[in-house]
């Protein structure tokens, strides 16, 4: 299979290589890396990212090196629905391994996996920066805040009849 962009998106990926000057391309890294995560399944193969690479004239590994970086570049695929739960201080003491658990037994999966029918993946993130709301979790581009157990059964369920890719609804 080719890895190339749509013509829209090619076109979003031009408009934002010229907002830097010449030999600056790489500064567009970040921006490209969602656009292709979010065009290419939800995650970032080594043919995607060899692909950006060359889009902004940098080396392959130029583009490894960030998207191993940052939590929210997937390097694996993941399933239509990726639940985050955060786990950093203020939601870990408000109650997010309990949430975590429990969408483990509810999922019947565990952090980092996927169910097998591909709907949802569960992973644990750095902090979303939503302390005073702990404990939360983000869906799509969605945080899910002051969750409770019964809180988190909703957004699961609201989300499983959804079914389409999360991350960029």
């Amino acid at each position: 299979m080719e890895i190339i962009f749509s013509n829209e998106t090619l076109a979003l990926v031009q408009k934002i290589i010229r907002r830097y000057p010449p030999g600056r391309q790489k500064s567009a890294l970040l921006p490209l890396l969602h656009l292709a995560q979010a065009e290419f399944d939800g995650w970032l193969s080594a043919p995607v990212m060899d692909y950006v690479a060359s889009l902004l004239d940098i080396q392959p590994i130029e583009v490894y090196e960030v998207a191993s970086f940052y939590s929210m570049f997937n390097l694996k695929p993941v399933g239509r629905c990726l639940i985050e739960v955060c786990h950093t201080s203020s939601c870990w003491l408000l109650g997010a391994e309990d949430i975590v658990r429990h969408l483990e037994q509810k999922l019947g999966i565990k952090k980092s996996q996927t169910t097998p029918d591909g709907k949802f993946t569960l992973m644990t993130v750095e902090c979303l920066g939503s302390c005073g709301t702990a404990p939360m979790m983000m869906i799509g581009a969605e945080f899910h805040e002051n969750l409770t157990i019964e809180k988190v059964d909703e957004v699961v369920e609201e989300w499983g009849e959804k079914g389409k890719r999360s991350r960029y609804c």
